[in-house]
Order: C-alpha cells, then sequence, then structure tokens
C-alpha cells in the first residue's frame, strides 16, 4: 500500500528532529532545494519521498539536505534553478531540451548552460479527460469541438502548457478558440466539477491523484479519451519523444477497459555547480532506495539503473556519472 502523504511528512519532520544534533557536527553543511510541480501531480509527492531520503541518509553522514518545494513544473524549475533559487527539478524531457538549445521559452533568455542530469525518471502518461456530453468517438478527436466549452492548459508558462500548445498545434486544433484556463490538476478537477471547464489534460505517472478523484467524483459524466497510434504520431511531430502506453483497467474509477493514451519522459536535473560527492551521495541514495520510492507512488516504479540514461537530454552531471559508473563494474 502507497504510504499517505500525510504520513510522509510526519516521517520527514521526525527524522528531521532526529538528525538536528549529528548535522550539526558537519563542518559544511549543504543545503539544497528541488523544485517540483503542483500538488496534485506525481512530481511533487516523489520529490518529498527524495528529501526524505536524504534527511534520512545524507544528513548525518554527509551534511546534505535537500527541500522539496511546489512550483509551476518544468519550465518555472528551470528558471529557478538558472537564477539560483533551486539546486535540483524534475522536468520533463522536451523542457530541457529548449533549455538546452534555447528554443520554445528559453529563445530570449538563451541556452541554459547551468543544466546537468542525474537520471531518467518515469514517463508522464498524458490523461486526456472530457465532459462525457461532448464525446464522439471517444479518442483525443473529440476535443476538435470544443470551442467556448472550457480547457484546462495547465499552469500559465509552464511545461504542462507548453507541451499542450505542441500537441494540439500538431493535430491540427484550433485550441485557442476552447475558453483556455491556466491552473493546477487540483483546480482544474474542481473546475471540471463544476462545470466552469469541460476538459484537461493531466500530464503526470499513472495513477495520479487528480485523475482518480475527477472520476471517482464525476463517474460516467467523465471520459478518459484514447489516443490511436495514428494521432500519437501527429501528435509527436517529428520530436520523436512521444510513445504510446495502455492505462490498465482498474487503475482508476470506472476504467473497466484499456485505454490508450501517449506518454511523455521526464528526467531529475541538477545544475553543473553543485559539488560532485554531492550529487554522487544522493543519486546513490535514490537508486539503493527505489523499493521505497515505488511505495510512496507506483509512477516512480518505472525507475531503474538500467533505464537512468537511456534518453537523456543533457550531459550526465559529474556525480551522478560517478555512481553510474561504479555500478556498472
Amino acid at each position: 500500500m502507497p504510504i499517505p502523504f500525510s504520513r510522509q511528512i510526519l516521517i520527514a519532520v521526525a527524522v528531521m528532529f532526529g538528525a538536528v544534533t549529528q548535522a550539526s557536527a558537519q563542518d559544511d553543511p549543504r543545503s539544497y532545494v528541488l523544485a517540483t510541480a503542483q500538488e496534485g501531480g506525481t512530481y511533487y509527492p516523489v520529490g518529498v519521498a527524495l528529501a526524505v531520503l536524504s534527511t534520512i541518509h545524507l544528513v548525518g553522514p554527509h551534511g546534505v539536505s535537500v527541500e522539496a518545494v511546489i512550483s509551476g513544473g518544468s519550465i518555472d524549475n528551470l528558471r529557478r534553478m538558472r537564477e539560483g533559487e533551486a539546486h535540483f527539478g524534475t522536468m520533463e524531457v522536451q523542457s530541457g531540451v529548449w533549455a538546452r538549445d534555447g528554443t520554445g521559452p528559453f529563445e530570449e533568455a538563451g541556452p541554459q548552460d547551468n543544466l546537468r542530469a542525474i537520471s531518467m525518471l518515469w514517463p508522464d502518461v498524458e490523461h486526456f479527460l472530457l465532459n462525457t456530453s461532448l464525446v464522439d468517438t471517444g479518442t483525443i478527436a473529440d476535443l476538435a469541438g470544443l470551442e467556448a466549452r472550457g480547457f484546462a492548459m495547465g499552469p500559465l508558462g509552464s511545461g504542462t502548457e507548453y507541451i499542450n500548445d505542441v500537441l494540439f498545434e500538431n493535430l491540427g486544433f484550433d485550441y485557442e478558440s476552447w475558453g483556455m484556463v491556466f491552473q493546477s490538476y487540483d483546480q482544474s478537477v474542481q473546475a471540471l466539477q463544476d462545470g466552469s471547464i469541460a476538459g484537461v489534460n493531466i500530464g503526470s505517472g499513472i495513477g495520479v491523484s487528480s485523475v482518480t478523484h475527477a472520476l471517482t467524483e464525476m463517474g460516467e459524466l467523465l471520459t478518459l479519451l484514447s489516443v490511436t497510434d495514428e494521432q500519437a504520431e501527429q501528435m509527436d511531430g517529428g520530436m520523436g519523444i512521444l510513445a504510446t502506453t495502455l492505462i490498465p483497467p482498474g487503475t482508476y474509477p470506472g476504467i473497466e477497459a484499456p485505454v490508450q493514451t501517449i506518454t511523455l519522459p521526464n528526467f531529475l536535473a541538477v545544475n553543473a555547480d553543485v559539488p560532485e560527492e554531492d550529487v554522487y551521495q544522493f543519486t546513490r541514495t535514490v537508486f539503493e532506495n527505489l523499493e521505497y520510492l515505488c511505495e510512496v507512488h507506483q509512477a516512480a516504479c518505472a525507475m531503474s539503473v538500467e533505464g537512468a540514461q537511456l534518453g537523456l537530454p543533457v550531459d550526465l552531471h559529474p556525480g551522478a556519472a560517478r555512481y553510474f559508473e561504479e555500478v556498472a563494474q
């Protein structure tokens, strides 16, 4: 059973108090910030779990602590890292590509040369939810008739917003006519319930709480749309990062048959100037505790040493590279 999120926080607080004396003994304690995303997704609960692990395993022996903070997601995390407000960040691979190349939302700021990678994470599973009264084919094609009925694109300026722009533009949708709103996943679910919007895309690890809540509360009034192979290829638009996956029956309330959708990969980033030893110890702690992370959220079950470097958009940090070299021997 997943560990209740409130219990995770209590565990973290208790361990922090127990570790204060040990931490004070360090000659040079270092405190880092891990920027995650909104609470209704996957980045934040797993980010808190990573902070708990750092408290348990790194504060006493190494003087390293990590705090997970709520943020606007990938694009905001990259800004925070660039401006020194965060040292680590969870983010979509495509956002990392834009940051690396100084394209998309980073055309003005230019290439983010501070960016390094620790590991691939899990793929975001895109959950396209639509009011059932507007469903015809049961696929994402049904969004084409959403004019002025309201669609949640994600927080303004977030990676979710930018990715949705790309996906819907590649499909040829006139999404700007939908009555777009820009808000968190939890706010979007509430807006679906009160009828102020008709649809949302929630891109997060499979089993995400906001989708569970939406389908629990609305039942047959809400439909989880599927994506065909042809639609997926069109949505990718040559980026080469989209894949298809099946959401298994029973994953969410009312889902009694597999639903095919698309996935987008994520990775864990770090600033280049974080010391090699600290990144090495953090990386080691992450991969020695994958079972715990999987218990916290099933999305993290997809993480593995074998897949950690597959598809990274930027170079590994030397500390992470050192860990993977060691385990490969």
